[in-house]
């Protein structure tokens, strides 16, 4: 990551300061290091795209699938877009880290911690979502999907852009889905969520999360449930995630008051 040399100025209180130019440089290189990144991994992945798509379609095939592309340039642009969303999803991490150590000065001790173990505790969820996805979720929709087909005249012939695009779709969600702890802890920690909420609105959410699945998902009954499910599952560790931090937080403020008495 980006290490800037910053030139500190000290205030009359002996505290380090910097100035606006300062600020400025700093952020211009850390949002240099965010597009050199991006621009990297387009071109790592890019190179290796058919290697991606491979695998991707590996799926389809297992189950019975056959891929066409109906115009010329349409598998290309399928591997210049696969590229590009893999390039993104590495850059979120720098992205965020470098936002992090540039407003790191101004945070506290316990704020720095905290940043850092939703870094990287986001990273992983991500990443779990999207193996559950590719694991789980991917090969029960295609077969479930492909065996709805009970004609012998209708054969599965898909085209690749609609089959990368329904994958993808599904990858994105999951990973997205899959962040709902590090969001409720996250609100959590700023004082913006009640565990007792969460506990009362259950019956609500898993209403409102059917619903959402229905509305981010491809329009299919099974992408809708296997979207949801996990989501309920994760609803309720995001309970006990936020009752962690939320007790956690009520013994430091009270340790803290008792302190400044």
């Amino acid at each position: 990551m980006a290490k800037n040399k910053k030139q500190v100025n000290i205030n009359e209180d002996g505290e380090q300061v910097m100035s606006l130019t300062d600020h400025l440089k700093e952020l211009r290189n850390r949002i240099i290091v965010c597009v050199a990144v991006l621009i990297v991994g387009f071109v790592v992945f890019l190179s290796q795209a058919s290697v991606i798509v491979d695998m991707l379609t590996q799926m389809g095939i297992d189950n019975g699938y056959q891929f066409v592309y109906l115009s010329p340039q349409e598998l290309m642009i399928q591997h210049m877009g696969i590229s590009g969303i893999c390039a993104i999803v590495i850059t979120v991490p720098v992205l965020a880290y470098e936002c992090y150590a540039f407003m790191s000065p101004g945070l506290k001790k316990n704020e720095n911690q905290f940043f850092m173990a939703a870094m990287i505790f986001g990273i992983i969820c991500f990443v779990l979502g999207v193996l559950f996805a590719h694991k789980i979720a991917m090969p029960f929709m295609l077969n479930f999907l492909y065996k709805f087909n009970t004609t012998d005249y209708i054969t599965a012939q898909i085209s690749i852009e609609s089959y990368l695009s329904f994958v993808m779709t599904v990858y994105i969600i999951f990973g997205i889905v899959f962040e709902m702890p590090v969001i409720s802890g996250a609100l959590t920690q700023f004082g913006l969520l009640n565990p007792e909420w969460l506990v009362k609105g259950r019956s609500v959410a898993i209403v409102a999360i059917f619903f959402v699945a229905a509305v981010i998902t491809p329009p299919d009954i099974v992408s809708q449930i296997m979207t949801a499910i996990p989501m309920v599952a994760l609803y309720q560790v995001s309970i006990i995630i936020c009752k962690f931090i939320y007790k956690f937080k009520k013994k430091k403020d009270e340790y803290e008051n008792e302190d400044d008495e």
